[in-house]
């Protein structure tokens, strides 16, 4: 463990407008804890900042004690990059101003903020731009991604709607990263994770959606699965974009709308979102019902910072969780067979596979234009191991692991690095693609040292 003397603990604290926590302190084990169960790790040193002055300040402590440095944004990460061990971590969950000037539909978003914290500020004038499926999430994390949610088909993905951001770099500097100033950092964050810097402020271009939008869940038993996801991916052909319908399979959670003899069977749910005219709502949901005889609906008018939360209640901080994921061109007939046969065998009622259907937009973005080199893939696939009790981690995570090579044959070879978990470095190609290389000659110009690698990490080139 890296020895750091009081004195010097002592500095740092007094040099910030935040706080400092280390072993022990109060506060400690709350600001460790993340998302995912499966990560326990114990820092030696904690900077939870409240401003970008905080940042460039843990950043050179880091550097010049040489220090293993983590950053959490919201601490969703499934890999737990947010927090290491006997290093430092830089928390930015105090930072979570988002400030959304409606004239010109722009939204400054600093990087502790969650989904839940966005949507409040921008569906106040009925704004948004997209990102994620789930309200706990931090906008920072998901967005150095990629990002992509229910507005993706017709906005794209979150970094095609970022236009600039601030990042602090290993050498302690602010830079200001956009079109127009440091382009190639700013090419590099858009998809390429945190390998580059600490972003302290997030600038997006916003939409009119909302604040209504109409949608819902459509429910259907697991033995129509294989026929309605054949239906699903004709359908998807004429569909507005407007209009995104993601696949779900799993055990029926105990929903109000689902008789409870349904509840803990094995289904296939379609989750709809349609941004379009409320009045046509109706109308563009009929080809969601026409995919099967449900066991139930929940389809109307509802709020979409509700509908962002729709799936909270699945997807709760402190459960174990371990995901493996494709990319997919199309849904082949093997692949449909495959995952309804892995629905069937669940070793947890909270495990599921979903289908997040990308398309459209975001598939209209040249691959050489942001980081982010996926633009082929329709949909991302994620298989969602998740369970309470450590003793079903074997089984759990076999699962997830058999089914992810019995769709291997019909996935494109590449991969969300945002669903990517701890164990997968030897996939770290694959979620770069075709823009490694370039990545690699930004990395090695703003991070020769390599401090930010405690992620899905690009390795600058040898001096």
């Amino acid at each position: 463990m890296n020895q750091l003397s009081s004195g010097a603990l002592d500095d740092l604290s007094a040099s910030l407008r935040g706080q400092v926590l280390v072993p022990g302190d109060a506060g400690y084990d709350d600001a460790r804890k993340i998302w995912n169960a499966m990560v326990d790790r114990r820092p030696a040193v904690i900077v939870r900042c409240a401003g970008a002055a905080d940042v460039r300040k843990a950043v050179d402590f880091g550097r010049e004690n040489n220090l293993l440095i983590s950053v959490r944004g919201g601490g969703h990460n499934i890999a737990g990059t947010a927090v290491c061990d006997d290093g430092l971590m830089i928390d930015l969950s105090p930072m979570k101003s988002v400030r959304i000037d409606p004239q010109a539909a722009r939204a400054y978003v600093e990087p502790g903020a969650t989904l839940a914290d966005f949507d409040h500020e921008a569906q106040a004038f009925g704004l948004a731009v997209p990102l994620g499926i789930n309200s706990t999430t931090g906008v920072a994390g998901l967005t150095l991604g990629g990002g992509f949610g229910w507005l993706s088909r017709r906005f794209g993905l979150s970094v095609d709607n970022l236009l600039s951001a601030d990042v602090v770099t290993a050498d302690g500097k602010l830079l200001h990263a956009s079109a127009q100033d440091n382009e190639d950092l700013f090419w590099a964050i858009r998809g390429g994770g945190g390998n580059f810097g600490v972003v302290t402020m997030f600038e997006f271009q916003l939409h009119s959606v909302g604040p209504q939008i109409y949608g819902g869940l459509v429910v259907l038993p697991l033995e129509q699965g294989r026929e309605a996801l054949v239906k699903y991916r004709e359908a998807l052909k004429t569909m507005p974009e407007a209009m995104t319908v993601w696949a779900v399979m799993r055990l029926a959670p105990p929903l109000p709308f689902l008789p409870e003899s349904v509840h803990g069977k094995p289904i296939l749910a379609f989750a709809v979102c349609y941004t379009g005219d409320l009045d046509k709502g109706p109308q563009a949901v009929e080809v969601v019902r026409g995919l099967g005889k449900p066991y139930g609906e929940h389809l109307g008018p509802m709020p979409y910072a509700a509908w962002q939360k729709a799936f909270d209640p699945l997807l709760t901080p402190g459960a174990r969780n371990y995901w493996k994921s494709h990319n997919l061109e199309s849904l082949q007939d093997g692949l449909i067979d495959a995952v309804v046969a892995a629905v069937e065998s669940v070793p947890s009622p909270q495990c599921e596979i979903f289908f997040g259907h990308i398309g459209e937009a975001a598939m209209r973005i040249p691959v050489p234009t942001t980081a982010y080199p996926h633009r082929s893939a329709q949909f991302a696939m994620n298989v969602h191991g998740r369970w309470d009790d450590p003793k079903d981690d074997d089984r759990c995570i076999a699962w997830a692991r058999d089914i992810f090579r019995a769709t291997e044959p019909y996935a494109q070879g590449g991969v969300y690095v945002n669903f990517m978990t701890q164990d997968e470095t030897a996939r770290v190609g694959a979620a770069y693609g075709a823009n490694f290389d370039r990545l690699v000659q930004v990395k090695t110009r703003y991070d020769p040292q390599n401090l930010f690698r405690h992620n899905q990490n690009i390795r600058p080139s040898a001096p």
